[in-house]
């Protein structure tokens, strides 16, 4: 299927670019905020690889949720970047089995992502009308958001790492 091809291409070029970084990055540079208000890039890649799980492992692929999304943003050094990297490509795996998984006619199926009470409480701020701690949506749909949301931390963690190391050797394969 088209889409679903698209999305995991697309997820694993940005994948490999994470995992570039990270290969680039000391230990304590991965767990650097830059503000105390900001993530590092190890919360970063915590935070990809729980969304992932929960959205595409746990929602389409009807897996238990065990994401711990507070915790994501929480963590200071306590995975090494070679546990960073095991858990991304673990969790995409995942993925892709669900997803080689998945018919044609089943991206139009609603799939429902599940958040601990928790998280939902803390995200309710921003959605007041929101009461059931879940929200469901059409599946193309959820792995076009998967896609853009891994992207776009996919892109802060590459300028993180162009702002942390000492090289000027590009991360993206691109000059800009």
């Amino acid at each position: 299927m088209p889409l679903i091809q698209d999305v995991l291409k697309t997820m694993n070029t940005q994948l490999e670019r994470i995992v570039l970084c990270l290969e680039r990055l000391t230990e304590e540079q991965v767990w650097y905020r830059c503000k105390p208000n900001m993530n590092s890039i190890g919360n970063l890649c915590l935070h990809l690889a729980g969304n992932e799980y929960q959205q595409i492992v746990s929602a389409i692929g009807n897996k238990p949720n065990i994401r711990e999304r507070s915790a994501e943003f929480t963590a200071n050094g306590n995975y090494t970047k070679e546990r960073l990297i095991a858990l991304l490509r673990d969790v995409r795996s995942e993925s892709a089995r669900v997803l080689a998984g998945l018919h044609p006619s089943e991206l139009d199926k609603e799939a429902t992502v599940y958040y601990s009470a928790e998280d939902w409480n803390r995200m309710k701020a921003r959605n007041a009308d929101e009461r059931n701690p879940f929200f469901t949506k059409a599946i193309a749909t959820l792995l076009v958001q998967v896609a853009e949301h891994y992207g776009y931390h996919a892109g802060q963690i590459v300028l993180l790492t162009k702002l942390l190391q000492t090289t000027e050797e590009s991360v993206t394969g691109y000059t800009h």
